[in-house]
């Protein structure tokens, strides 16, 4: 299925997977709206200073897409922050902030953006999840809680939105070699990045989900570097 003329909505645009994901559907023919906190870096589309957990600044960012480009197809909530450490060593900010950005986010966008999917009879809203969504890890009990939260909300909205044409997704890599693989915590040296995933590589399965016949959809793919051990 082409994306050309298509209206994509990108939670976290400016950097990381979803720099990578928007430059991938512009690519496509897709017309990108990119939220992100700072627009520093948004190139290939239409760029909204936007916090995703900041649900008026999520609505207003869905609006100003639709005025600007007169539709709504699809929606990708990649917004995400990771802090690593032992759960009573996780400062509670940290806390709060993966709480409110990787799952609050998903909702808020889900949220302001499913109203305008429903109204054309169909769409898609794509979360960039990870393995943290499916599995506990040690030193990562609060991000995965976020993360188990997010595939949860996206597994259950599908039961909502099957039956009015929109199609609801987990993408759930591994390791990806972004900043994000260094956040605070994991005391990682950069060379581990050299065994990852790109974010591009995260990017091609989004445009696999998005460009399958509208006739069924995927609502799951998990994915993992070759370095990267399997687990049940």
């Amino acid at each position: 299925m082409s994306l050309e003329g298509k209206v994509a909505f990108v939670t976290g645009a400016s950097r990381g997977i979803g720099a990578a994901v928007s430059r991938k559907l512009a690519e496509q023919g897709a017309k990108v709206a990119l939220a992100s906190r700072g627009e520093d870096g948004l190139g290939v589309g239409l760029g909204l200073a936007c916090d995703a957990s900041d649900l008026g600044q999520v609505e207003a960012a869905v609006s100003r897409t639709v005025d600007e480009f007169g539709r709504l197809d699809i929606c990708v909530a990649n917004a995400g922050v990771g802090s690593y450490h032992a759960f009573l060593d996780t400062p509670i900010e940290h806390v709060e902030e993966m709480v409110d950005v990787n799952l609050k986010g998903t909702i808020y966008a889900a949220r302001a953006c499913l109203p305008h999917l429903f109204e054309r009879g169909e769409g898609d809203i794509v979360a960039i999840a990870s393995e943290a969504g499916r599995r506990g890890l040690p030193g990562e009990a609060v991000y995965c809680a976020s993360k188990f939260g997010q595939v949860g909300f996206i597994r259950a909205l599908d039961h909502e939105t099957r039956e009015r044409g929109v199609r609801c997704t987990n993408v759930c890599p591994g390791g990806v070699a972004t900043d994000f693989a260094l956040a605070e915590g994991y005391g990682r040296p950069e060379s581990v990045l050299a065994g990852m995933m790109t974010a591009e590589d995260v990017a091609e399965v989004v445009l696999f989900v998005l460009t399958r016949p509208r006739n069924h959809r995927i609502l799951e793919t998990a994915f993992r570097p070759m370095t990267e051990m399997s687990w049940g």
